[in-house]
């Protein structure tokens, strides 16, 4: 079953998050996603996160689909015009590729390429609206295309977004919807009290929200994500377990295994394990 079927018919999905090398050695990503096969319903494929030059979302995503994996192509406002955003589609789309999620991308200042200019020759709503068109069999310039793609669409939310940014957060979420978009990735949760909170508010439009669980690696991350994250909150408890484990990496999965049990039993549409590099930990993480 296709992760847009299962989305459909209401059934859990976990997704993974797997980043493909700083080279074309891709030897440990591909071992890493089979470790999972069958377990992961969907490999989401960043598209250089952090700004950080890697190998592209489309390739990594042709690598695990050649594995028999289902991915998530990753497709980023800041480094490609709207010419270049279509045509990876398209080609995302006859290779294979059946999911897209829209994303804006962190600035470049923030990589490891800070002379890299951020194109953004689109915004996000009007990505989605991109894709809209090119599945309604046109481009953009609204010439018709020969073949049309088909994609399940999601996007993100700020789903920990608090006082006047969370009536705007909603707002946008409305007009992602309409633009398409049939799920919604939130940035790392640790609380489901901010969450829970969002979820109400946009009871009505029922949109399908899927968490991101991070495995946390060490108390200064999780100190560190505190004071830089904004609208992401570590309660003051996890942390303290970090520091009193004896086996402080056993500790950091356990507490994404349990975030994994707790959103599936509150009832989203699924979660997406993003580990960072620590992809070899998703078997513990899903309890095998």
């Amino acid at each position: 079953m296709s992760l847009k079927d299962k989305l459909d018919s209401q059934e859990f999905v976990i997704l993974a998050e797997i980043d493909p090398p700083k080279g074309v050695d891709v030897a440990d990503m591909v071992a890493n996603a089979m470790r999972v096969k069958g377990k992961v319903d969907a490999f989401v494929v960043p598209e250089m996160s952090n700004a950080v030059m890697r190998l592209s979302s489309l390739g990594g995503c042709m690598l695990l689909q050649g594995k028999g994996l289902e991915t998530v192509l990753q497709a980023c406002c800041r480094d490609r015009n709207r010419l270049a955003l279509q045509a990876d589609l398209l080609a995302a789309a006859a290779l294979g590729i059946s999911n897209v999620v829209a994303v804006n991308g962190e600035d470049p200042s923030f990589g490891d390429h800070h002379r890299a200019r951020a194109v953004n020759d689109v915004d996000l709503l009007e990505l989605l609206e991109a894709v809209k068109k090119l599945q309604g069999g046109r481009d953009m310039a609204g010439i018709e295309l020969k073949g049309a793609p088909s994609f399940c669409i999601g996007s993100v939310v700020n789903a920990g977004a608090s006082g006047g940014l969370l009536d705007l957060e909603i707002d946008q979420l409305e007009k992602k919807m309409a633009a398409g978009a049939e799920f919604f990735l939130t940035p790392p949760v640790f609380d489901l009290q901010n969450l829970t909170r969002f979820s109400k508010r946009v009871a009505e439009l029922n949109p399908k929200i899927i968490p991101t669980v991070l495995l946390l690696k060490s108390v200064g991350m999780a100190r560190y994500i505190q004071r830089h994250m904004d609208h992401v909150n570590i309660p003051e408890n996890l942390i303290t377990r970090i520091q009193r484990a004896p086996d402080k990496t056993r500790e950091c999965v356990r507490i994404a295994s349990e975030l994994l049990g707790t959103i599936r039993e509150a009832g989203y549409a699924g979660v997406l394990l993003a580990t960072i590099g620590w992809e070899d930990k998703l078997p513990n993480i899903l309890g095998e």
